[in-house]
């Protein structure tokens, strides 16, 4: 769309729920520092319209939007077509127009990704992955794609952790094997990367994730989905024990990093970005 039709270009977020929504001040940051005359507008939209809001946004010239729960799984039959990642998880959280079609990515996995990648390239690592929800869905499925050597899923949950681990195998071919979570995990040794994938510290800086901290080693990388606290009970644990470190608020950083390279084909300066997310989430 042009100017003389509208005033800006447009990309939004469709959630239930929308309100207080950190990552409009990161996204709309980025924009704003490189002189980019787009909007990032959010919405609320319930379950029973999300079909009749894809049209609108798609009818609207929207360069795409993000997609919170509930709608991650249920916004891909009103889609033209799935990115690799989101068509193996199945799930989307970022709708991309690509010419007159609107296409589903899943950025969830692909911000964790390129955090982990300052530290370590996850090509031929061995890793353990605590959780089998949406987060830790995706982002074993990026790291088999990566070309992850091995991955141990830990999970309460017998039946959950064993679907993650078919679909790793089936759909990705990768070594991918089970440990259910009864009492504290010790990692293995050969271990490269430990991943909290689960919900375990959100808001919750004492939280203890179910894990033997003396099974960690010096150089382990080990990474957390928590973004608040940034420096999680875990986090500290494992740096106690000599291990490289990565904070959740890089993963959220990167997944609105690569929206934005999906929507407007720019790189966008991280820094700002991490500034604005902070700033507006009080860390």
């Amino acid at each position: 769309m042009s100017e003389g039709k509208f005033l800006h270009e447009l990309v939004g977020s469709m959630s239930q729920g929308a309100a207080g929504n950190p990552t409009v001040a990161m996204i709309e940051a980025a924009f704003a520092h490189h002189g980019l005359h787009w909007r990032y507008v959010n919405m609320e939209v319930t379950p029973e319209d999300l079909g009749t809001a894809v049209r609108g946004a798609k009818a609207m010239g929207f360069r795409g939007f993000n997609c919170s729960l509930p709608h991650k799984v249920t916004v891909i039959p009103h889609l033209d077509g799935l990115g690799e990642s989101a068509a193996v998880m199945g799930a989307v959280n970022c709708v991309v127009r690509r010419g007159d079609k609107f296409i589903g990515e899943n950025t969830d996995g692909k911000g964790f990704l390129k955090s982990l990648e300052t530290e370590i390239d996850p090509k031929g690592k061995s890793v353990v992955l605590f959780g089998a929800g949406g987060a830790a869905r995706a982002i074993a499925v990026e790291l088999g794609l990566a070309g992850t050597r091995q991955i141990t899923i830990v999970n309460r949950s017998e039946t959950r952790g064993a679907e993650l681990v078919g679909l790793l195998r089936d759909k990705l071919k990768l070594d991918a094997s089970l440990a259910v979570g009864n009492g504290d995990y010790a990692i293995p040794a050969g271990t490269d990367i430990v991943i909290n994938g689960t919900s375990i510290g959100l808001y919750a800086p004492e939280a203890r994730l179910a894990l033997d901290v003396n099974s960690l080693q010096p150089g382990m990388v080990v990474a957390d989905v928590i973004f608040n606290p940034v420096r999680t009970r875990f986090l500290d644990d494992a740096a106690a024990r000599g291990c490289r470190a990565i904070d959740g608020l890089g993963m959220l950083v990167n997944q609105g990093i690569v929206g934005v390279q999906y929507w407007t084909g720019l790189t966008p300066d991280a820094e700002v970005m991490r500034k604005a997310l902070a700033s507006a989430m009080g860390v």
